[in-house]
């Protein structure tokens, strides 16, 4: 538990998840990391979340003014966030966006899918990566949180992510025991003393 601290101050808590632990308690499966989360900093509250199957950076709100600060900032837009992924396929040497509307998938829970009306408008997601490999290493930088987003948009161009469960054909699913997708920087202004905050859970994979 202790090693998956990164940052805390009286504000704001920083853990960094291993993939295949919720980020908080499901209906059955109660071992989560906001658990781990309050073992640290007993006043954690969550206000945002990462996939079952998704490593990376989360952060608890620890006071009042730190909960709403975050809280304001991820409605505002205003965490950068930096994730690495591994995807089968290979891509040009330019960067790339992708705009898709993303909705549910309501005949396969818990999927989404691309869906042009009425679909969830979903911001741009930069990749980046080196061009020519069957398997490419990604740089994603995505702007707005809409579930599923990383996932379903490489799949959707032709680069499902290795061990992808969800979105991937067989092949692609079975070429890693675990998803390779890590949420792992996030870049914001400190949501109570505005102070420039820039953290990295460094590479997995």
């Amino acid at each position: 538990m202790s090693d998956n601290w990164v940052y805390q101050d009286e504000h704001l808590l920083v853990m960094n998840k291993p993939a295949g632990l919720l980020t908080t308690p499901g209906r059955f499966e109660k071992k989560c990391l906001w658990n781990w989360a309050k073992a640290i900093a007993p006043s954690a509250q969550v206000v945002h979340r990462l996939d079952l199957d998704t490593s990376g950076l989360v952060m608890f709100g620890c006071s009042p003014q730190g909960v709403s600060g975050l809280n304001r900032l991820f409605r505002d837009r205003g965490v950068d966030k930096v994730y690495d992924a591994v995807s089968f396929g290979s891509i040009g040497p330019d960067r790339g966006r992708i705009r898709l509307p993303l909705g549910p998938d309501r005949l396969q829970r818990p999927k989404q899918k691309i869906d042009w009306r009425p679909g969830k408008p979903a911001e741009p997601t930069l990749r980046d990566g080196h061009p020519g490999a069957t398997q490419v290493r990604l740089v994603l930088k995505p702007i707005s949180g809409v579930r599923h987003q990383l996932r379903i948009h490489l799949a959707s161009i032709g680069l499902p992510i290795l061990g992808c469960d969800l979105y991937a054909p067989r092949p692609v699913r079975l070429a890693s025991p675990r998803l390779l997708l890590h949420a792992r920087g996030l870049s914001l202004p400190h949501p109570v003393t505005a102070v420039p905050l820039t953290l990295d859970a460094g590479p997995v994979f």
